[in-house]
């Protein structure tokens, strides 16, 4: 059905004065073409806190700064997905391409709160973090499939006042 509206919007004609740096047919196509990749890499809980372990591996939060700062996984670092841009994602990425990056937003917690509010399903942070980083030319992206309570000590939540952290 997604698929149908996609297609049923690219056969508007194009505005008589399209406006080059912005490519929306091209969005289309990336976000056709990533999403059988995105589906074999959904990866649950344990895989993704096993695969956080391994060697490399990157725990990238696009979230704000704001929320971020509010708590996050621990080890993981953020790059707002508004500032994503090639020189930012080569800065804290690096310059391996192939590089793990792991990726998870506020609709895998199941705490509907700050710093985590429940998005939009069809809008989760997730989908447009995958896409974008793979448009990039970031292809090694695994994405965490559950929805887990960042009060579970197992989580590995890192709040800026844990102490004030609801339980």
């Amino acid at each position: 059905m997604l698929l149908a509206a996609l297609a049923l919007m690219l056969a508007v004609p194009d505005d008589p004065a399209p406006n080059p740096q912005i490519d929306y047919a091209g969005f289309v196509t990336l976000t056709g073409d990533v999403r059988t990749l995105r589906a074999k890499r959904l990866l649950g809980f344990a895989a993704f806190k096993a695969k956080a372990t391994e060697r490399a591996t990157l725990v990238l939060d696009a979230r704000s700064a704001d929320k971020f700062a509010e708590g996050h996984l621990a080890g993981a670092v953020n790059l707002p997905l508004t500032d994503f841009t090639a020189e930012a994602l080569a800065q804290v990425i690096g310059p391996n391409r192939d590089r793990p990056i792991l990726i998870y937003c506020n609709n895998n917690f199941s705490n509907h709160g700050a710093p985590v509010p429940l998005k939009n399903a069809a809008l989760a942070l997730n989908i447009q973090t995958f896409i974008n980083l793979v448009g990039y030319g970031y292809a090694n992206v695994w994405e965490l499939r559950d929805i887990v309570d960042f009060n579970d000590p197992a989580v590995g939540w890192t709040a800026k006042a844990d102490a004030a952290r609801p339980a």
